[in-house]
């Protein structure tokens, strides 16, 4: 007999909700959910495919250790055993900071991974933490940091209401979206092209978003400050400029004017290769436009001055009077924010509070550089000791981070190293502990991060479709028991986690003048949670404490876990809307729109005008059908367009004697692989494109189908030496490379 269940998609950040047919414990199928109050039935090949990545049969099932240099099935007891073995003995010897942390993106899709983190980080007390944000989009976080105080205050285009898009280094029709949570972008942008809008697109590829747009702008790699600092200038030059009712907000406009001086059309047009007249008419087109939004994303940050073209995304709609109004760049409001505060300055954004210890990468955002890792790990130095143990949550380094090769053997001298992760992957087979979370289908789901980005303000929450299987332990008990062993608390219920977490918010609340709950007693609040599991006693008191809620009783129409169960496809919380000045947490208590250390990179900038890389370069690419590399072990989302070959230009493939299907070496300063040639007119001359996330091909692995086609490891042709300074991020698009033809693969 089969049934239905809800579940909200957690495969990509656009968070559909999906309904699933059931048959026993098996997910047999998935559709959209049309009575979703965000994606309205909307559903992609990997929300399709939700019951394959669900029912893989290479998702481990039980706990290993490893034994006599094998990794061998365990029990839960024995797995935390050795981990709190594991990791005290490394704090004991050698101090918290040679315990290194590492969270991959699949933590972001999860309730645990958004939960539990955070209480991890505290209890070890470590400062060696590294995650995938220094891989995509730690260049978006500093920029907003830096402007408006607060680090996760990213506005997001109004899609459904704006006259005029302009996309930078995005593919959305391929993405879903990212850092900008929409169900059915393409539709969005189709919508917005029915209505008489206009979709800019600045790609060097021309990608399924760029073949929509109305104009495609084919930028070299790598210079996406350049080009928006230009459109800047002319806004500047031509007296665009109109920033409206965000004037009073603004702190620093004459300074601005001043610093994009040297930035104009004709600059750059060499370094970007667009005209002048191109980048003039951008800057006109922007202004004259009843609303617009400038959304940059991966393409713009994983280049060597990801964070100032970041920033200078949010310059150019404040410049047109577009941030914080309808129809341009607004901050989301989610159900789970902290209750809002009194606008006013507050403590701002730091940089560089400490630093890692071989080749001094300043933290940004409580992170080290995802490139660094390998360095920390083998590389003695006066200062510190090494990293000796490794917690790696849903991360896969080895593929996500440059220089695999280098990080490979790193992993390998670890003291100990525990993985919670699902797979016997590239990565977590070097691990001493390997704790394997259920299914997506046996989890339940609420989306805390994504709807800080949603592009509609709307709650969601989505029970476990299928019950946990015997011998199977939820993920929220498997990271609690984590925190546990791992801080010294080995044996203690994992209820503690929970109740301690909820102990600490709740006495703060009290004591917050701001807050609904100010001068209650904290145990009566507790003993008012609804929620059968700690997970959802938390999700309650956050939905009552925040924007929404009902303040535990002071406001009885208000959210609270017990209306939101009573509305299983969500409940919409309307559009967004104007915010401002309430998000920021800048000193000034205004957009501060030249911070200082954003000034003291524009001479790098300033020399990037000077200085052209002759030759092929490199960039990436994503394909509807994944995400990272996640899904390369599923067949319906492998094969046909979502292959791992080097797209190149006709002209150049004719110039260097390559032909379609050919083997050909791509060579960069950090290796080289060999993988098949694709020829394209998609992608412009000059530049030549590598899928991320394949190379499934290391031994000790058990991806069975990924290993019939592996593809390889694109960033193994970098050598982590290329970051962008402010942000730590690793430059991943711009990359010089040389090709040579080899014999047939």
């Amino acid at each position: 007999m089969s049934r239905t269940a809800l579940r909200i998609c957690p495969l990509c950040e656009a968070t559909c909700g999906l309904t699933l047919t059931v048959e026993g414990t098996r997910v047999t199928g998935a559709r959209g959910d049309r009575d979703d109050v965000f994606s309205k039935g909307f559903i992609c090949p990997k929300g399709a495919s939700f019951g394959a990545v669900d029912g893989d049969p290479d998702r481990l099932r039980t706990p290993l250790v490893r034994r006599d240099g094998e990794l061998c099935e365990a029990t839960w007891e024995e797995a935390f055993d050795a981990v709190a073995a594991g990791i005290r003995g490394v704090v004991d010897r050698h101090g918290a900071n040679s315990v290194g942390v590492v969270l991959g993106n699949p933590n972001v899709h999860t309730m645990a991974g958004a939960l539990y983190p955070p209480v991890l980080l505290a209890g070890l007390g470590t400062r060696s933490v590294f995650t995938a944000s220094t891989v995509d989009q730690m260049p978006k976080h500093v920029s907003s940091g830096l402007l408006y105080g607060d680090a996760n205050a990213i506005p997001v285009p109004d899609l459904d209401h704006t006259d005029h898009l302009l996309l930078i280094g995005a593919n959305p029709l391929e993405s879903n979206g990212s850092l900008c949570t929409a169900p059915d972008f393409p539709g969005k942008l189709k919508a917005l092209k029915a209505r008489g809008g206009t979709l800019t697109v600045i790609d060097p590829r021309r990608t399924r978003t760029a073949r929509l747009a109305d104009r495609h702008i084919a930028i070299r790699p790598g210079a996406d400050a350049l080009l928006l600092a230009a459109v800047a200038y002319v806004l500047f030059e031509e007296d665009l400029v109109d920033t409206g009712e965000l004037t009073s907000h603004l702190q620093g406009l004459d300074e601005l004017r001043a610093a994009v001086q040297d930035f104009t059309p004709e600059a750059v047009a060499d370094a970007c290769d667009v005209d002048a007249g191109v980048t003039r008419a951008l800057a006109r087109e922007l202004a004259a436009a009843p609303t617009a939004a400038v959304y940059g994303r991966i393409g713009s940050c994983t280049v060597p001055h990801g964070t100032l073209a970041s920033w200078l995304v949010d310059v150019l709609n404040i410049l047109t009077g577009n941030l914080d109004r309808p129809g341009g760049a607004l901050f989301p409001q989610a159900a789970t924010d902290r209750t809002p505060r009194p606008a006013g300055p507050s403590h701002g954004f730091a940089l560089g509070r400490w630093h890692s210890r071989v080749s001094r990468h300043p933290e940004a955002k409580g992170e080290l550089p995802l490139s660094a890792l390998a360095e920390e790990i083998d590389t003695a130095t006066a200062e510190g000791e090494p990293v000796r143990a490794l917690i790696a949550v849903a991360a896969n380094p080895v593929l996500s981070a440059p220089d695999g090769d280098r990080l490979d053997k790193a992993l390998g001298s670890l003291d100990f190293m525990v993985s919670v992760d699902p797979y016997l992957n590239e990565t977590s087979r070097h691990a001493h502990v390997v704790l394997p979370p259920p299914p997506p289908s046996q989890s339940p789901h609420h989306d805390f991060a994504f709807n800080t980005l949603a592009v509609r303000n709307q709650v969601r929450y989505t029970r476990p479709a299928v019950p946990l299987e015997p011998g199977r332990m939820a993920e929220t008990e498997i990271l609690a028991r984590l925190i546990l062993a791992a801080t010294g608390m080995h044996g203690a219920d994992p209820s503690a986690v929970d109740d301690l977490v909820i102990g600490q918010t709740l006495g703060k609340a009290v004591k917050d003048a701001h807050s609904p709950v100010h001068g209650r007693e904290p145990g009566e609040l507790t003993a008012e949670l609804a929620g059968d599991t700690g997970p959802e006693r938390r999700l309650d008191m956050m939905l009552r404490l925040g924007p929404y809620g009902d303040g535990f009783g002071v406001r009885p129409d208000g959210l609270s876990l017990t209306k939101l169960l009573a509305h299983p496809h969500g409940i919409d919380l309307g559009p967004l809307e104007s915010r401002l000045p309430q998000p920021l947490k800048t000193r000034s208590g205004k957009v501060e729109l030249l911070p200082q250390p954003l000034a003291d990179d524009l001479p790098r900038l300033r020399e990037a005008l000077r200085h052209r890389a002759d030759g092929l370069v490199l960039v990436g690419r994503r394909h509807l059908r994944s995400n990272n590399s996640w899904m390369h072990n599923v067949p319906a989302l492998t094969g046909g367009t979502n292959r791992c070959t080097l797209q190149i230009h006709p002209e150049d493939a004719e110039r260097l004697g390559l032909t379609d299907g050919a083997a050909v070496r791509v060579k960069g300063a950090g290796g080289e692989v060999v993988t098949e040639t694709e020829v394209t007119d998609g992608v412009r001359p000059g530049v030549v494109s590598l899928p991320h996330g394949w190379g499934h091909d290391r031994p000790g692995t058990r991806l069975s189908h990924a290993l019939k086609d592996p593809g390889v490891n694109v960033n193994q042709l970098l050598d982590g030496s290329l970051l962008d300074p402010l942000s730590g991020n690793a430059v991943l698009n711009g990359i010089p490379v040389k090709l040579a033809a080899v014999a047939a693969l």
